[in-house]
């Protein structure tokens, strides 16, 4: 799992890096030229980076390369400039080094990649790169939502489950796959952390699609939906406000209960 993800501070990739980091409770950092310098003026003091001695860019991504683990760099399309310096950066001090091409991998393909090149080379110090905003004004939203469903990918590995607790209940209750959404909510409440449920609880309904991809999967296989699990099927039918047509449908309903059960219990806890 990401212990840290650092950045140049620049607008754009660089920024977006950052603003996930601050949202999913993740510590962040890096490097950034003298004066805090960025091509919108001084970088506001909210974000917890390290002036150098010089204000030069260059150097500021060549240490920011050295003190990772490894660098992911993010575009649309072929890297130039300061990327593809970044790029020469990670070759020349030898340490692992990603470019995703939205252009050319879906979200989801590009955040599976992301999490298993992490996976393979134990990266837990992210550096993460990519265009400045005037180089490409779609560049921040689409680098913060890939970060956030790398996050979100790795948080549900559906083949290593997390159990944090059983209440009292005997183990084989929480392996039998749930009848009904009530029981399905409340084996996820037990199998997840306080800082995921936190997480879940602080997302909007327009990021709980994240989810449908991520923590969908892992509901399908556990609890019985793509075996046959019609019990639990009917039930989310009496919950759904709109047809369901495949298991798929019926796993997307049990997520967005969840996210209604852990609003009113997580929705304000600050997790660090």
């Amino acid at each position: 799992m990401i212990r840290k993800i650092i950045s140049g501070g620049q607008t754009g990739a660089d920024r977006a890096a950052l603003d996930a980091a601050i949202k999913l409770s993740i510590p962040h950092g890096g490097w950034i030229p003298k004066g805090r310098l960025t091509e919108a003026g001084p970088l506001p003091d909210k974000y917890d980076l390290t002036e150098m001695p010089s204000s030069s860019y260059p150097l500021r991504t060549e240490q920011n390369v050295i003190d990772s683990g490894g660098t992911l760099i993010i575009s649309h399309g072929r890297l130039s400039e300061g990327s593809d310096y970044t790029r020469k950066m990670a070759i020349k001090h030898q340490r692992p080094w990603l470019h995703i091409d939205l252009n050319q991998a879906p979200a989801f393909k590009a955040a599976t990649l992301i999490r298993s090149w992490l996976n393979e080379n134990q990266i837990e110090i992210l550096n993460v790169a990519g265009p400045r905003a005037s180089k490409d004004a779609n560049i921040y939203s689409a680098v913060l939502k890939l970060i956030e469903s790398v996050y979100y990918l790795e948080m549900m590995n559906a083949d290593q489950p997390r159990v944090t607790g059983y209440k009292g209940r005997h183990r084989s209750a929480l392996d039998r796959p749930p009848k009904t959404v009530r029981e399905a909510i409340q084996k996820l409440i037990d199998e997840l952390s306080l800082k995921e449920k936190t997480t879940i609880a602080n997302m909007t309904a327009d990021e709980l699609m994240n989810l449908n991809a991520f923590l969908g999967r892992y509901i399908l296989d556990k609890f019985g939906l793509w075996s046959g699990n019609e019990e639990l099927v009917e039930s989310c039918l009496e919950f759904a406000d709109y047809p369901l047509h495949n298991e798929d449908d019926a796993a997307a309903v049990i997520i967005k209960e969840l996210w209604h059960q852990l609003r009113q219990t997580h929705r304000l806890r600050i997790v660090k």
